[in-house]
């Protein structure tokens, strides 16, 4: 079968990789344009780019998807299906080329989580299951018929980024297994989505790392492995802002040697721990911050914070300005 890929991230490697390595021919590769990026705004190509030409394949990379130029050299390619990984939102125009559609990879549980941060919204919002789902594309965000999907759990020590790797993998799978079937019938169908359970996963914002500490601690414990690699979860202290790499809730038998702990102010530093961290407090408990990164210094352990006494008991943590 004769396919047009369409990416950008590196989420998306492992589903061209393995049509690469297919009895398929992948006859064109789409990506975004080379942005700037990183501190320096350095112009960088997509990893998919890369991928594209280690592999000597064609490579388009436009600036606009209704473009006419564009357009006709896609259609060019003659391709038969067209494989969305984490791109844009396609036009009409784009949908109606190849002969088959196209069909995208989603790192969710359609019609749950539909939009741009679908596996950092689940483990935000707490969630103890996801999954990968195949659809076949409509002008509709997401909102395709359904041709494959599988849950998966999202362990306790997931982040954003250790769970969207594992999805990408597994998601690759499919839809290898999806394009076999469509080339044996001819044919996608699949299954409506049910409106009634659609929700959102929109692009995160700086803001939706902002810690409110009067908040449970299980809920900040998932917006700090939620907002990995960004924006963050953080906060503010004394010294000015501060990331939250790595924390857990506290466990009771130190818990039980802070005084008076519901006379404490949520975001005060209840407890130091030499050996481990410090502790605050939260809405319900104490959150221990094992790990952090002070603004415009490297990531450093809650031990090195105590002894290079950026925070001490008694201090404490507000939400950003």
């Amino acid at each position: 079968m004769r396919i047009v890929f369409m990416g950008t991230p590196a989420f998306a490697v492992p589903t061209l990789e393995s049509l690469v390595r297919s009895d398929h021919e992948v006859v064109a590769v789409v990506t975004q344009p080379d942005r700037p990026a990183g501190r320096g705004r350095r112009v960088t190509a997509p990893p998919i780019k890369e991928v594209a030409l280690n592999h000597g394949l064609p490579l388009l990379q436009p600036e606009d998807l209704k473009d006419e130029r564009f357009i006709a050299e896609l259609k060019s390619f003659g391709a038969d299906l067209a494989v969305v990984v984490a791109f844009s939102i396609l036009p009409a125009a784009v949908l109606d080329i190849p002969r088959l559609g196209c069909i995208n990879l989603h790192p969710s549980l359609l019609p749950l989580y539909r939009g741009a941060a679908p596996v950092n919204w689940a483990i935000i919002n707490g969630e103890t299951e996801t999954g990968v789902t195949i659809i076949k594309l409509t002008t509709g965000v997401d909102a395709g018929a359904i041709l494959s999907q599988e849950r998966v759990p999202i362990l306790e020590d997931d982040d954003a980024v250790s769970l969207g790797n594992m999805l990408s993998v597994l998601g690759a799978s499919h839809i290898l297994r999806v394009v076999d079937e469509a080339e044996k019938t001819g044919v996608l169908e699949g299954s409506p989505q049910d409106e009634s359970r659609v929700t959102r996963a929109p692009k995160l914002k700086k803001e939706d790392g902002r810690i409110d500490w009067s908040r449970p601690t299980e809920s900040l414990v998932c917006l700090v492995r939620g907002t990995v690699p960004w924006p963050g979860a953080a906060t503010e202290t004394k010294k000015g802002p501060l990331r939250l790499l790595q924390v857990e809730p506290l466990w009771p038998e130190a818990a039980a040697q802070i005084a008076e702990p519901e006379r404490m102010e949520p975001g005060t530093v209840a407890l130091i721990l030499k050996s481990h961290g410090f502790a605050v407090r939260t809405g319900d408990g104490f959150l221990l911050v094992l790990k952090a990164q002070p603004a415009d210094k490297s990531p450093m352990s809650g031990i090195d914070m105590i002894n290079g006494h950026y925070v001490r008991e008694g201090d404490r943590l507000v939400a950003l300005s």
